[in-house]
């Protein structure tokens, strides 16, 4: 029996909203990626990758996933997008006894949530810069998941009720 789910996708693919959706749902705690890392870290992304790097931003990503895989279910918890660039993570991932399921979102959706919001690496042009890391990722996510829900259109709620279907038996 499934007891743990880890929701990966790009930034504004809905980790968050989904994940808290799962957690009403199927009344599993759920642990979001930028909460673990601002309380492990004491830093948001933006801040950590703004003062000490993008190394130092992976290496805390990775913890988090680190804390997220140990963890004992049931939990709901979201994978930083950047972890699947390590091919250690991602066989984490795939080795893990989790359901990993790929939040997979158009570039132009992407754009639609991000917009106005204060993310790394998004500069002056978001929907190029969405463009590209999903090029860099997404045949890493689709490597890493179990289940792939397409969410462009589709309401958090019926994402939710998606995923809860795949982990029913039969």
């Amino acid at each position: 029996m499934i007891t743990k789910l880890l929701l990966v996708g790009m930034m504004g693919s809905g980790k968050s909203s989904v994940g808290a959706a799962l957690s009403m749902k199927l009344g599993w705690p759920y642990l979001d990626n930028d909460v673990l890392l601002e309380r492990t870290c004491g830093a948001s992304a933006r801040a950590l990758l703004d003062n000490q790097g993008e190394v130092a931003l992976r290496q805390a990503e990775s913890q988090v996933l680190t804390l997220l895989l140990g963890m004992p279910g049931p939990v709901i918890g979201s994978v930083a997008a950047g972890v699947v660039l390590d091919e250690k993570d991602r066989l984490r991932l795939v080795q893990s006894p989790a359901h990993v399921v790929w939040l997979r979102a158009s570039p132009q959706a992407l754009v639609r949530r991000v917009n106005g919001s204060d993310r790394p690496w998004l500069g002056d042009d978001p929907a190029a810069v969405l463009r590209r890391l999903g090029a860099e990722r997404n045949g890493f996510f689709a490597e890493v998941a179990d289940q792939v829900v397409d969410v462009d259109v589709i309401p958090v709620g019926a994402i939710a009720k998606a995923i809860i279907e795949a982990l029913e038996p039969g």
